[in-house]
């Protein structure tokens, strides 16, 4: 959570003009009902670029995106949709994930970036996403009312009532991805084996990159890899892809690039993991070292972090909390943003004093909107907002508890321990703390994988996540001058 700038809550999805036609697909060649113009997928994806990059932050790593440029315009040119306007970022997230939004914007997080061991791997995803969008799945997908979003609560379902507040906030953003069907994953594994097999990488990298994502997933580690989630797996799909490369191999034979060697050092130094400018977690407290706050988390809930926002919530998924940056120079300016953004209609709203900084509490209840415009009468199943606006550093904070009515007199007190444990950071360790980064270091001996990482005095608790990291076992044997991932600051 960087929170470097203040985010003005929009309302709403971006609206969607839609285009009736009947169309040829551009791969599979077929006729078929499209309810969405080039344009207007053009127009999708510019509209939507600023909201993911204020909800994500852009990597800074010149070299890196250098080199996803040259790769997607090279591979952008000899797809079935080479006239679109292909735009590629690395996003500042942890979350092994890769998405692509229509109009061709394609977005790789860093923490997928860290995980590629070769440059054929990171060609078969890449192509996988450019298939969305050059099979035009989003366009199909849209025709079905079939609009998801990504990036809530990272492994984590809330109840239906809950999840309205946290659903407004990502709609506020603008998140608009889309969670693709099973068949239009097995199209675009089918068009990521094509393409980044046409700009000369071995696809079958690809599959063993689906082995990296199996694992990563068995682990139930915090790098979840949403690109599980929002690429639903059909089942054998390591397999299928494998077949897949192996067939276009047979029928086009030729020399198929790894380059591991030359991937592994463009990613020397990148980021791993949680960056703790952003903001961390640590001994059941949420620690911001650039805007030196914290509060408690409680013990068991499950979290996620990002630029924008710190969300978190029971396990239950009867209670959730969000933190944020409010709209407003004052508090009653705040105040009444978050009331007509959020649909609030407050029962109880005071001045207060949070640890020495300024403060208003309120008790809201969420209402919803007849179709006459009238607000609807609040009920058990109605969502309940306790809201803390705190002035601290130059910023004005938002902790929203939300819960069912019903819920929600079980759980308000739970809130206020949280907004009441706010405070400032003076803890040097806390202030200073730096991020692990990839080192890529040579192995100096032959021997296992776990020699080699014994040798690079990496501790034990980390063995099994760096052979995940570097797409091995840890039994699996290296050689004497061969490139292997560590982990360093």
């Amino acid at each position: 959570m960087k929170m470097k700038f203040k985010f003005h809550i929009l309302t709403g999805f971006v609206a969607i003009s839609l285009l009736s036609g009947c169309s040829k697909n551009p791969v599979t060649g077929k006729k078929e009902i499209i309810f969405m113009s080039k344009e207007k997928e053009i127009a999708l994806g510019a509209e939507s670029h600023p909201s993911i990059v204020a909800t994500m932050g852009i990597y800074d790593d010149k070299n890196l995106q250098s080199f996803i440029n040259e790769k997607g315009k090279a591979m952008a040119n000899i797809s079935h949709r080479p006239d679109l306007p292909y735009q590629f970022f690395i996003v500042d997230s942890p979350v092994v994930n890769a998405f692509a939004v229509p109009g061709g914007y394609v977005y790789f997080t860093r923490g997928i970036m860290a995980h590629f061991n070769n440059e054929a791997e990171f060609a078969g995803v890449l192509g996988h996403e450019i298939g969305h969008i050059t099979a035009r799945h989003s366009a199909r997908q849209q025709t079905s009312q079939i609009f998801g979003q990504v990036g809530l609560m990272a492994g984590m379902v809330l109840s239906e009532t809950v999840r309205g507040l946290a659903d407004q906030t990502q709609q506020a953003l603008g998140l608009l991805l889309l969670s693709y069907s099973r068949e239009h994953e097995t199209e675009s594994d089918k068009i990521g084996v094509e393409y980044s097999s046409k700009i000369g990488y071995d696809a079958h990298q690809m599959a063993d990159f689906f082995g990296t994502l199996k694992k990563i997933s068995e682990t139930g580690g915090q790098t979840i890899p949403t690109f599980q989630s929002t690429h639903p797996d059909p089942g054998g799909r390591q397999t299928k892809v494998e077949k897949l490369a192996t067939e276009y191999q047979k029928e086009h034979p030729a020399k198929y690039n790894v380059n591991r060697d030359a991937y592994l050092r463009k990613i020397e130094g990148i980021i791993y993991g949680t960056d703790p400018k952003q903001g961390f977690v640590e001994n059941h407290t949420f620690y911001h070292p650039e805007l030196k706050l914290q509060f408690p988390v409680p013990s068991g809930w499950q979290y996620e972090n990002s630029p924008a926002q710190f969300q978190m919530a029971a396990k239950d998924g009867k209670s959730m909390v969000l933190f944020t940056i409010a709209p407003g120079k004052t508090l009653e300016e705040a105040a009444q943003a978050v009331i007509k953004n959020y649909s609030l209609q407050v029962s109880e709203n005071n001045k207060t004093s949070i640890n020495g900084n300024p403060a208003i509490a309120m008790i809201s209840t969420q209402v919803a909107q007849s179709q006459t415009g009238q607000q609807a009468a609040p009920t058990q199943n109605s969502i309940q907002v306790a809201t803390w606006l705190i002035q601290y550093g130059g910023n004005i904070y938002a902790i929203h508890g939300v819960a069912a009515a019903a819920n929600f007199g079980g759980n308000v007190n739970q809130f206020k321990s949280i907004a009441q444990g706010f405070k400032s950071v003076t803890d040097g360790n806390i202030l200073n703390r730096q991020p692990d980064r990839i080192r890529i270091k040579t192995v100096q001996r032959d021997g296992s994988l776990k020699d080699a990482l014994k040798d690079n005095n990496q501790q034990d608790k980390q063995m099994d996540e760096l052979a995940i990291i570097n797409g091995m076992s840890l039994s699996d044997k290296v050689t004497k001058g061969m490139l292997i991932k560590t982990l360093g600051r």
